[in-house]
């Protein structure tokens, strides 16, 4: 029995826990999570908020970071207890191939040491230091960024270690935060508390990890109803209860469904570049069976270069399918296994009526690539490593059809020279695209990402301002002006 969460002066004998069960063939894993009682809610919240006001607010954002990197050390040696842990029960928790997590756990870590996270902070804050102090501002006067004193984070579960990029942000800005864990993942983010908790237990006092079960409403309230603001992953329809929920006067910051894809150039279709161009959009369908959303559902493969777009499907297929050898696909349920089904189906019907279009997979079902000529805007692939290649003319022609997507686009992996980089850059910005990145990277954000545009630090805190007017008129009350 593994135990999640993180309950900071609560006794576990004082608790109710709930076991989830994990079965993956033969292997079998408990992991019993916190119930907690309303009272039980309340003093925990209690706690964090004065522990984060009486020693997070003491400390400099500098040493708050360095204990960070610490814990973060620890779990990218594979030597330590921890990461092996995380290695061992992972693939058991989420279903994904060993190896698989073990890579993405390796890369989604180095985001987080040291360094990265000095970018990470001036990336959203100019002087650092004004997370510490007030410093003086360009338009006269001094100010000051204060996180909420409880930040209540509610988790989506689809990538294992997805947590850590909002606790972080949370414990940069200095807020008492207590994270909600995801059933389909609930080990990983109580961990990384306990694993602060050994580097510096009055830090690990200032967060809570907790669980409740998804539609728990008076759960749900009472601890939206103690946050200063609320971070929350997942589905719209589940956001928009949530939204309901919160307070009038509490900051939410909701991440909800995105829609990614990638963009090829002819530029990068000759003979020599087009294999290696396919190992990597390759790598980013399979990457978590494209659970996240910056995984790409679909491919824009522009006409002109030496490899045609129907080969650089057949190329996007070869390499899907040795990838599915190196990092099987894991074990769908019975809705991702129907999903990816009725997919298949509509496609092989598309193209009975239009012989321009194919279908590529294997018979096992693991993998699949679509092919078409039509070029009419984004459409919802299988998920779960299925993906459409559209040919286009030009992959500017691509964009128009774009808009009505604005509100779900995300991030788009691209393969272009520079010149075109920079002129789809400003088409795709305005139709809503928010990130582009290499293609191989479109699960990786870099350190300081702006996750959906938005800043990951700056949007969770107030800004204190002393004017010029009070600055000055206190000099006239110095002493040393008598």
């Amino acid at each position: 029995m593994e135990r999640a969460g993180h309950l900071p002066g609560l006794s576990a004998d004082a608790v109710d826990w709930r076991t989830l069960t994990f079965r993956r063939g033969a292997e079998t894993l408990d992991v019993a999570v916190p119930v907690l009682s309303e009272a039980q809610i309340a003093e925990l919240a209690t706690r964090v908020r004065t522990n984060a006001r009486t020693y997070l607010r003491r400390r400099t954002v500098a040493q708050i970071a360095a204990t960070i990197d610490r814990a973060v050390a620890r779990l990218l040696d594979r030597g330590d207890p921890w990461r092996q842990k995380a290695e061992r029960l992972l693939p058991l928790v989420t279903g994904y191939d060993a190896e698989m997590v073990r890579l993405g756990l390796t890369g989604y870590l180095k985001t987080f040491r040291g360094p990265e996270l000095r970018k990470f902070i001036a990336e959203d804050f100019a002087n650092p230091a004004v997370l510490d102090d007030f410093q003086p501002v360009p338009k006269g006067g001094f100010a000051r960024a204060f996180g909420p004193e409880l930040l209540l984070h509610v988790w989506a579960g689809n990538v294992p270690g997805l947590p850590l990029w909002s606790l972080i942000s949370g414990l940069l800005v200095k807020a008492g935060t207590v994270g909600k864990l995801p059933s389909a993942e609930p080990l990983f983010a109580g961990w990384f508390a306990q694993i602060l908790a050994e580097i510096d237990p009055e830090l690990a006092d200032c967060i809570a990890i907790v669980w409740w079960k998804g539609g728990d409403e008076a759960a749900e309230r009472a601890w939206l109803g103690r946050a200063d603001t609320v971070v929350a992953y997942g589905g719209n329809d589940a956001l928009e209860a949530i939204r309901a929920r919160v307070p009038i006067t509490t900051r939410f910051l909701p991440y909800g469904h995105k829609i990614s894809f990638g963009m090829v150039a002819r530029s990068a279709l000759d003979a020599g570049k087009a294999g290696a161009v396919a190992r990597q959009a390759a790598y980013d369908v399979a990457r978590y069976d494209q659970q996240g959303c910056y995984s790409p559902q679909t491919f824009f493969v522009e006409r002109g270069g030496r490899v045609s777009p129907r080969e650089f499907a057949g190329y996007l297929a070869h390499e899907l399918d040795a990838l599915g050898s190196k990092f099987p696909r894991r074990s769908l349920s019975m809705g991702e296994a129907g999903g990816v089904a009725s997919w298949r189906n509509a496609e092989e019907t598309k193209g009975f009526a239009d012989p321009s279009r194919a279908l590529l997979g294997d018979p096992a079902g693991s993998w699949a690539v679509a092919y078409t000529d039509a070029a009419d805007g984004l459409s919802p692939c299988g998920l779960n490593r299925t993906v459409t290649v559209v040919a286009v003319d030009r992959l500017a022609d691509a964009v128009p059809g774009l808009a009505p997507y604005r509100a779900f686009l995300q991030t788009v992996g691209i393969a272009a020279a520079p010149e075109e980089l920079f002129g789809l850059a400003g088409a795709l910005g305005a139709v809503g695209v928010t990130r582009l990145c290499a293609l191989g990277r479109m699960t990786a954000p870099e350190a300081g990402w702006h996750h959906d545009g938005r800043f990951n630090l700056l949007d969770l805190v107030t800004m204190t301002e002393i004017e010029g007017s009070a600055e000055r008129a206190a000099d006239t009350f110095a002493p040393y002006t008598d």
